[in-house]
């Protein structure tokens, strides 16, 4: 199949969040199943700095989009598929994030910014069908991408959509005047089109005009059909829901393998756990911790904010420092969470740690070295930090949510006895669920060969972009399948 992947951001050229790791990662996984593959972005300042002249430019036949915009072609680049960049020095060369500028703030024309780069998409898509080298999928990622099924929808064109939602919370949504701007037809202005209680919403146009619209797993797919997940937008996704498809992300065991990771001083699998013990010597060594095999180690990293649940890892922290139990902490966000750790850790030296900022070999060194890792998640669209923990043997400490639900097995009696646990997992959204599942945890790591055994367990888990990719695949071909039928 040749398939067009559209996304705002991609590692390694720029990154905000976890949504440039899937679109480094599943492209990459699809071309390794042998489909043609290619990543469209807006053409950043520094994206545009970092690749050098493209192989070409083109301009694109749209009246409808700004004079400036060309679209510039590289066959190789760091992402290891081909890419597109769509350029335009008015909308995106300028210094700052893809979203918002160096103070923190939206740009004030990210709807026009991403209404022209969804416009410059399809118009590309079309030519391209037209020349007879179309593709057979489009594939969408969050409301930046959201008007492309609608614009398409405007076209005799048999190219499909998908749209995934990595985090139903951001919903592009602007008032009347810029749907106006925007030069969207009239029509759209509906309940059963753009229109979003009174606004309008990039990513409600994604989930009504694409012909399937998945989410990050099985299980947020689920949640998002009802508050406080649907972030108003329950009844949509009820009314879609014959089209509503979970599919669980992927981790890069490239790059999170405790057998070759380069971040760790000693390598270790299930059959060399007395390596991992190492690593935690090391990881107490660096931290300033106190030296001991025997007290269990919990890290956790992370954004340090409400959505993670950092006030409930704040109380269990106070309320286990008369156990046997150590702390390490990476991670920046709201001041006030990361004031209450930094109060912590210097009152406690010896049993807490905590890093402000975020360091990526020490974030490899805390999967390695850590005996626990603390996510306690309020939402969870998918979560990947959860799944390197068990690559890690480290064990996680989890709320059922999300991705979270559909990754960690929780240590019970019939779980052991299966031989299945794989960490611990707690359902109330509350500070005493976490605590009460951290003591619990606590109490099962001096249960030493047990332990073991579920150490073994979890390494033995595998949630690689190769079975991801497959169930886009069968995605992709259902719909092109059916075509043909038709035909």
């Amino acid at each position: 199949m040749n398939i067009l992947f559209v996304c705002s951001e991609v590692f390694p050229l720029i990154k905000t969040g976890g949504l440039a790791d899937v679109s480094y990662s599943l492209p990459r996984a699809l071309a390794d199943l042998g489909h043609q593959v290619t990543v469209v972005l807006p053409g950043y300042r520094s994206v545009r700095a970092r690749l050098g002249e493209p192989d070409q430019r083109r301009s694109l036949p749209d009246d409808f989009l700004r004079s400036d915009i060309r679209v510039a072609e590289y066959a190789s680049s760091p992402v290891g598929v081909p890419l597109l960049l769509v350029e335009s020095d008015s909308l995106f060369d300028r210094d700052g994030g893809p979203y918002e500028r160096s103070s923190g703030d939206p740009w004030p024309d990210n709807a026009d910014r991403f209404a022209q780069f969804c416009r410059a998409v399809v118009s590309w898509v079309v030519a391209a069908e037209q020349a007879g080298a179309g593709y057979q999928v489009v594939h969408c990622n969050d409301w930046q991408t959201g008007l492309i099924p609608a614009l398409l929808s405007l076209h005799e064109s048999a190219v499909k959509t998908l749209f995934t939602i990595h985090n139903l919370a951001y919903q592009g949504v602007f008032d009347y005047a810029t749907f106006q701007h925007l030069q969207l037809p009239d029509t759209w202005w509906h309940l059963d089109a753009l229109e979003f209680y009174g606004n309008l919403s990039f990513l409600k146009a994604g989930i009504v005009f694409a012909d399937w619209v998945t989410t990050v797993s099985p299980t947020y797919a689920d949640e998002i059909l009802r508050e406080p997940a649907a972030c108003g937008m329950g009844g949509l996704l009820q009314h879609h829901q014959n089209k509503l498809v979970g599919i669980l992300n992927g981790a890069d065991y490239e790059i999170w393998n405790p057998q070759t990771d380069d971040h760790i001083l000693f390598h270790f699998d299930r059959d060399s756990l007395e390596q991992k013990l190492k690593n935690k010597l090391d990881l107490q060594r660096i931290s300033g911790l106190r030296l001991s095999k025997s007290a269990p180690l919990i890290g956790l990293v992370s954004r340090l904010v409400e959505q993670k649940g950092i006030d409930w890892v704040v109380s269990a922290m106070t309320a286990t420092q008369e156990h046997k139990v150590q702390w390490v902490i990476l991670g920046s966000g709201t001041p006030h969470y990361e004031q209450q750790l930094l109060e912590l850790a210097q009152a406690n030296p010896k049993t807490v740690s905590v890093t402000i900022g975020y360091d990526e070999e020490l974030a490899h060194r805390i999967e390695a070295g850590s005996d626990l890792f603390a996510m306690p998640s309020r939402y969870e669209p998918c979560g990947l930090n959860q799944i390197y923990s068990l690559r890690y043997g480290t064990l996680p400490i989890v709320r059922r949510t999300g991705g979270l639900a559909d990754t960690v097995v929780n240590v019970d009696e019939l779980s052991l006895e299966q031989g299945t646990a794989t960490g611990f997992v707690f359902e109330e959204p509350a500070a005493a669920a976490f605590t009460d599942t951290v003591l619990r945890a606590i109490a099962m790591y001096s249960r030493r060969k047990t332990w073991q055994r579920i150490q073994q367990t979890a390494m033995a888990q595998c949630f690689d972009w190769q079975h991801s990719a497959q169930s886009y695949l069968e995605l992709y071909q259902q719909d092109h399948q059916q075509d043909h039928q038709q035909e």
